[in-house]
């Protein structure tokens, strides 16, 4: 058996922080790291991340500064855990698969999986085996490319991509199912920000943010909403820090205190080391969970209102005659709101909403960031469609130090998307696609993620390859997703770790181990090098500095690149062989497909890279009218009936993503668990559970089935009244597949109804 340990809950609470980071994120950090692997490979990581000639942290998408703006250590805590966790010197070889069966494997926390390290050969699991066993790569992509070709039909496979991967990578796989022909190219966006895409295509004309850092540094007020950068953006306190010390204003608008957004201890400071760091958030208002439409629409409201007793004081009319469509139908409508539904679906104070409006006032340059507490409720699309109308109604839209900034988790999660992982890509990208290759590349949608899952679950889809990513732990509904990938024929997954999604697969199974961002990329044309783009628009090389893990790896566009040579044949004709040889000649085809891309090799070769235009910085916003739309949104909110919560599921600090570093979550002062949940203590009292319990999740849905995550803590937390918060992916299996968000279809893991069931072995 393997040494690491698995972990068990034996939970230990202590008082929520009021700041983050300082010295205890510097030193838990390394602590990680050299637990991971050698002081001198920690040194070469941590020493070339985020560097212009570096790697690029796989973490989050946050931007770094120009280069000669950057620090020596331009990392964050849960960036030099993640980098080193990928470094790590522990080996999965064919002897440990040889020692755990699969159902073994599959007993086993997500922790333990990861911890044992990175993966050096391919796996197969054949129909009937109980464990993987070795297979060379030629067999594996025989294996792969044979299921491929037997399909009766393109759409009954899927190509799912997670925001790791690069922009070669990324486009090479799509350029390989359109050529195969589907457009079924799920990916994670579909479970993370497809409601900010939605709504900004559709007001903006383009589904990307328009701010940048200069923009963060210098606006009068940044609303923060929805959003934790504390644990899942940490790097961006650096820039609230900047906001605050050009004289700029903070609100924080959450369900849940978080410790960044208090008070900000910049380890790169002397003032965040001995001195006690920036308050951040001016205010902070504590939202039930679900309201942030309505309260958007009281601020749209009170600023028409304003504009009335004071006409041309208020408003931007230059920019709304010149630049959007719909301000008259906004405009009566957005009046319409009440006082009484804006108090009741907030739980806000009219004064606490009056003391935001005067700030409003009082600022020039407005941005609103946001993530998944905006987007991952059914009313998710309105809610943004709201914030650009309070944008737009004072012209900040287009112009320095205003904006939208909807802040993306994954290192290139926006890069994907730009390269064509999409299952709803434009005709125009198809057409220049189609173009370049010499084929017709299909046009009708493909498949989603909460879609893909159905296409499998009922027969339709047989054939699942994963590239990058844990789908499985990232996905909703969890037994559902589970007896979805168990009835496919055939599950591949290019991974650099073992997780939970090589534990459920389908008939047969391939690990397909591939290079991980921090290792050096040699191949026939000599290193290589590969490109990400970060939330800002911002694209940049990534250069690694590791030896590989194993000499039987293959790096992402390697395997893609061979496998469509084995799928597809001489048909179309397409230089697969090249493109793996010489990553540049990838990049020349991109820049020949994909807007914003010209001449990308030279462009790239430049330190700090490139920035992509945004349409809406030049006054240009592609919809179809050729202006910004102004919408019209029904207020609404969660219905929450008497004796339920609304859940909303999130991360620990030491977590990226689906992966935990420790059950641990020490800003919110939780230790040594993470099977908790936490609740106001009114509503604890008024539900007669006492903190400290034992309970069962259960969520409550229309449909008969039952979803339970079982014994789970109660922890009396500060909670917005009427709501309650516990980890993923434990609790994904409490999100049914079908509560999605109108429009995006986007699961709302932020607002499940839930009652808690205490257990009856609970004394």
């Amino acid at each position: 058996m393997s040494s690491i340990e698995d972990p068990t809950d034996d939970l230990r609470v202590t008082p929520p922080k009021t700041w983050a980071t300082g010295l205890p994120a510097v030193t838990h950090a390394l602590t990680y790291s050299l637990g991971q692997t050698s002081p001198r490979r920690t040194a070469l990581t941590l020493l070339n991340i985020n560097q212009p000639k570096g790697i690029d942290c796989p973490g989050c998408a946050w931007p770094e500064p120009a280069p000669g703006k950057r620090h020596r250590n331009e990392y964050c805590e849960n960036g030099a855990k993640h980098i080193n966790d990928e470094a790590t010197s522990r080996r999965v070889t064919r002897d440990f698969f040889r020692e755990h069966s699969i159902a073994e494997l599959d007993s086993m926390s997500d922790y333990w999986l990861n911890q044992q390290g990175r993966l050096t050969e391919p796996m197969v699991k054949r129909p009937g085996a109980t464990h993987y066993e070795p297979i060379g790569w030629d067999e594996a992509f025989a294996l792969l490319a044979g299921e491929l070709r037997r399909l009766d039909s393109p759409d009954e496979a899927l190509f799912y991509v997670s925001g790791r991967l690069n922009n070669e990578a990324a486009f090479l796989l799509q350029l390989f199912a359109r050529a195969y022909g589907t457009n079924n190219l799920p990916d994670c966006s579909n479970m993370c920000h497809e409601s900010s895409g939605f709504a900004m295509q559709e007001t903006l004309g383009t589904g990307k943010g328009s701010v940048s850092l200069d923009d963060i540094h210098n606006a009068d007020l940044v609303f923060v909403v929805g959003q934790n950068p504390g644990t899942n953006h940490p790097r961006m306190l650096s820039a609230l820090e900047e906001t605050k010390r050009n004289g700029g204003q903070v609100v924080a608008v959450n369900t849940l205190p978080e410790a960044g957004l208090m008070r900000f201890k910049n380890p790169q400071k002397a003032r965040g080391i001995i001195g006690s760091g920036t308050p951040i958030a001016d205010q902070f208002l504590h939202i039930r969970a679900g309201g942030d439409l309505a309260l958007f629409q009281a601020l749209n409201k009170m600023l028409l209102e304003a504009e009335d007793a004071a006409p041309g004081t208020v408003l931007d009319h230059d920019f709304i005659r010149d630049n959007t469509a719909g301000f008259a139908d906004f405009s009566a409508h957005a009046r319409k709101v009440s006082w009484e539904d804006v108090l009741r679906a907030t739980a806000l104070s009219r004064e606490e909403i009056q003391q935001v409006y005067e700030r409003v006032l009082g600022s020039k340059k407005i941005i609103v960031c946001w993530a998944m507490g905006l987007t991952q409720h059914k009313h998710g699309v309105p809610t943004i469609r709201e914030v650009i109308n309070f944008l737009m109604v004072r012209g900040n839209i287009g112009r320095p130090g205003a904006g939208v900034c909807p802040v993306r988790g994954h290192s290139n999660v926006q890069g994907d998307r730009t390269m064509g992982v999409w299952e709803q890509m434009s005709q125009t990208f198809l057409d220049a696609l189609g173009r370049e290759f010499g084929f017709t590349p299909p046009d009708r949608h493909g498949l989603d993620a909460v879609n893909g899952i159905r296409a499998m679950h009922e027969g339709r889809a047989t054939v699942f390859l994963g590239v990058a990513g844990n789908f499985v732990r990232a996905t909703p509904d969890s037994d559902v997703t589970e007896e979805a990938m168990r009835k496919c024929r055939l599950t591949a997954h290019i991974s650099t770790k073992l997780n939970r999604s090589h534990t459920v697969c389908g008939d047969t199974a391939l690990i397909l181990p591939t290079l991980g961002r921090s290792d050096r990329d040699i191949q026939a044309a000599g290193e290589q090098f590969v490109t990400v783009e970060d939330s800002m628009s911002e694209v940049h090389a990534s250069r690694g500095k590791l030896p590989p893990a194993s000499p039987h790896l293959l790096s992402e566009v390697a395997i893609i690149s061979r496998l469509a040579r084995r799928t597809l044949g001489d048909e179309p004709s397409i230089p697969w062989e090249q493109f793996e040889r010489d990553y540049g000649t990838v990049r020349d085809r991109i820049s020949r497909v994909v807007p914003g891309f010209e001449d990308f090799n030279a462009r790239v070769a430049v330190p700090g890279g490139f920035t992509l235009p945004n349409p809406v910085n030049q006054g240009v916003f592609p919809t179809p009218s050729g202006k910004a739309v102004f919408t019209c949104n029904e207020f609404t909110m969660p219905h929450v009936p008497e004796g339920h919560l609304l859940l909303q599921t999130l991360r620990s600090h030491d977590q990226w993503n689906t992966v935990w570093y420790a059950p641990n979550d020490r800003y919110r002062g939780i230790h040594d668990a993470r099977r908790v949940v936490l609740v106001n203590p009114a509503d604890l009292d008024a539900l007669g559970i006492a903190d400290g319990d034992t309970v069962d999740l259960v969520s409550v849905w229309h449909d008969a089935k039952e979803r339970r995550a079982e014994n789970f803590r109660v922890v009396s937390y500060p909670a917005s009244r009427g709501s309650a918060a516990a980890y993923y992916p434990e609790t994904n299996v409490l999100v049914p597949l079908d509560s999605v968000a109108d429009i995006s279809n986007c699961p709302t893991s932020k607002g499940v109804v839930i009652r808690l069931e205490p257990r009856r072995d609970t004394p």
